[in-house]
């Protein structure tokens, strides 16, 4: 497992380059035919870089662990996700440049569909659009809580993010997302004494949002999940010594990027704008991290031939980013989400690190069968950065 006290110490700067390009929700399982998403796309280009390159599958937290989107990409950076335990909510917030202070409490929201019983029948209420979840935040800015600034700001489709800004406000709380259909939302719940207060605000806030929501359609209720104050990690820059760029749609990916201590950017409307600003920054900087969401997408919605059609979009748009001649190009994910699961899962996920310094594996196609014969095998996420560093002739030799 990597450590970042170590990588600081044998670091030093070249001008070689990474690209590390994240497809969210790589991984997947077995369709009706027997081959996962990835078996059945149809990937040229991923095909070639898994054949000239070096593959492996990663895991991202422990074996049978779950990994949300931030313990993921944390991961891949070299961050131990069970040491830098960070919730969603400073992610979102973040992502959309709210100015978070010390001290505030930041939660991750989802407006949702619920029926007449408050059962949940869409957690993500039909994935209203960005417009609708703007009219729908000023409706729950009208909410008032005793002795804490309330902010609620649109993040995008039906994504918002709660901010509670006052004195004593902890992160230790449970969420009100069930993660599953035909259930009630859960009330929040302290984890500690110290939190109790903040568990009774995030109720209260619920309850007026049920209110206020009342007779929307197809967005009647919200889900409140990642609660969490900002914290303090090591600068990516500092500790790999190089400068890095965060290129990311998505603003949760965008605040991923930033609380790393990465220059961020707004990659544009799809995946060959990402590329292409890729290309117009590459004199900038030394690391590009690219994300693409689609997969993932696809995957939560259990949309097999939609996740098909994402990940072959993904490959027609790597030849921009290896034309670029990056000395190190890196392609994985953040965790599976298997289309058959509809959810995140805890199986390993691909991956492919293309290099000049590599003995060709035999690996012929980019999928979760074909990788994990790979030379590199099974092994931990956070090793991805210290492999990356090492193929770039960016770490010195450890010890005499």
């Amino acid at each position: 497992m990597a450590n970042l006290d170590l990588m600081r110490e044998l670091s030093i700067p070249t001008p070689s380059k990474i690209a590390m390009l994240v497809i969210d929700g790589l991984g997947g399982l077995a369709g009706p035919d027997g081959l996962s998403e990835l078996e059945s796309a149809r990937l040229p280009n991923l095909d070639q870089l898994a054949a000239e390159g070096i593959c492996g599958v990663i895991q991202h937290v422990l074996p049978g662990i779950t990994p949300g989107s931030g313990p993921g990409h944390l991961a891949l950076f070299g961050y131990d996700p069970l040491t830098y335990d960070i919730g969603r909510g400073v992610l979102e917030a973040l992502g959309i440049g709210f100015d978070l202070q010390p001290g505030d409490l930041a939660a991750r929201g989802n407006f949702c569909s619920v029926d007449a019983q408050g059962r949940i029948t869409d957690r993500r209420a039909g994935r209203i659009p960005t417009e609708l979840n703007v009219e729908l935040c000023k409706l729950l800015r009208e909410i008032r809580l005793e002795g804490v600034e309330v902010f609620v700001e649109p993040v995008q489709d039906y994504r918002f993010a709660l901010v509670l800004r006052g004195s004593g406000l902890s992160e230790g709380l449970t969420e009100t997302d069930p993660q599953r259909e035909g259930m009630e939302p859960l009330p929040v719940q302290a984890r500690s004494p110290d939190a109790e207060r903040a568990a009774a605000l995030a109720n209260q806030f619920v309850q007026q949002a049920r209110a206020a929501l009342r007779g929307q359609h197809p967005a009647n209720m919200v889900l409140l999940r990642g609660f969490s104050t900002l914290p303090s990690l090591p600068s990516f820059s500092e500790v790999y010594r190089m400068r890095a760029a965060g290129i990311a749609i998505y603003p949760m990916y965008r605040g991923l990027a930033k609380l790393t201590g990465m220059t961020v950017h707004q990659g544009g409307k799809d995946i060959h704008e990402e590329m292409a600003l890729a290309g117009r920054l590459w004199q900038d900087y030394d690391f590009f991290y690219v994300h693409f969401k689609r997969a993932d997408s696809a995957g939560e919605d259990g949309n097999f031939d939609a996740k098909v059609q994402a990940l072959e979009e993904v490959d027609a748009a790597l030849p921009a980013l290896r034309a670029l001649r990056p000395d190190v190009l890196i392609v994985t994910g953040d965790h599976a989400t298997p289309s058959v699961l509809k959810a995140h899962s805890w199986h390993p996920v691909p991956l492919a690190l293309h290099t000049p310094w590599r003995y060709p594996d035999g690996v012929r196609a980019f999928s979760e069968r074909d990788c994990r014969e790979g030379d590199l095998g099974r092994f931990a996420a956070t090793d991805v950065m210290p492999l990356a560093m090492a193929h770039a002739m960016k770490l010195v030799k450890f010890g005499a």
